[in-house]
């Protein structure tokens, strides 16, 4: 059992606390009983396995896990209640591509909690990618992992670049009303940060230009109900 906060494997979830290191050692952390099921659903195999000592989770499924003290295990956690389980994966072991017929390509959403949304999204209208732009937040941080509920383990992922056509820049007015475009059989919504949008670089680069139409005086949608209702609109179609 391991009894000491000096020990590797509980340096090593701290380390994957930050992005560079994450992005550094191709690993990402994973806690509570859930979300690591759902990775072990998904056929993914922990690097290393962390369990509470005095109530482990999933040790069936974990027969190597690591039992650690409960003070200790809670001090890693980035959690309000400690864990049970903690489990570190592979970034490589993560779905990828864009051979989905629809997807949403995001540029520069920094928020975690709506990347994992939309991949959540993705996961619940799909089958769906996400292609993210540099400067989008990390879909493995652990805002956005929790914020997925596991959808991430099941979602492909991709770069902005990889996106395909047709793309179809969602912005808040001044484009066609998605209600009345002709979705074809393969769409990429494209979708900016909140307060910065969608760029005129980027825009050019989109075949068309939609919105969801809303009563008037009404804010802008945030981006991750918007990406919601695009993806769920094109498969209501299909």
């Amino acid at each position: 059992m391991i009894t000491s906060a000096a020990n590797p494997r509980l340096k090593l979830v701290r380390k994957l606390h930050a992005r560079r290191q994450r992005e550094k050692l191709g690993l990402f952390v994973c806690e509570g009983e859930d979300l690591v099921a759902a990775a072990l659903d998904a056929g993914l195999e922990p690097v290393e396995t962390l369990l509470d000592a005095e109530r482990p989770a999933l040790n069936e499924r974990l027969p190597h896990g690591e039992q650690v003290a409960p003070e200790l295990l809670a001090e890693v956690s980035t959690l309000a209640h400690p864990p049970r389980v903690i489990a570190v994966f592979r970034h490589a072991d993560l779905p990828s591509g864009t051979g989905a017929p629809v997807g949403l390509a995001l540029w520069r959403v920094g928020d975690p909690g709506n990347v994992g949304t939309l991949v959540r999204a993705a996961d619940a209208f799909g089958p769906a990618f996400v292609a993210l732009s540099a400067g989008s937040a990390d879909p493995a941080s652990p805002k956005a992992l929790r914020a997925s509920m596991g959808a991430l383990f099941r979602v492909p992922l991709a770069g902005f670049e990889e996106a395909p056509r047709p793309r179809l820049a969602l912005v808040p007015q001044a484009g066609q009303s998605l209600l009345d475009f002709p979705l074809g059989e393969r769409a990429t919504f494209v979708l900016g940060a909140e307060r910065e949008g969608l760029t005129p670089e980027v825009l050019r680069e989109c075949d068309e230009v939609v919105s969801i139409p809303t009563r008037d005086g009404a804010e802008s949608l945030n981006v991750a109900v918007a990406g919601a209702i695009a993806l769920y609109e094109w498969r209501r179609r299909r």
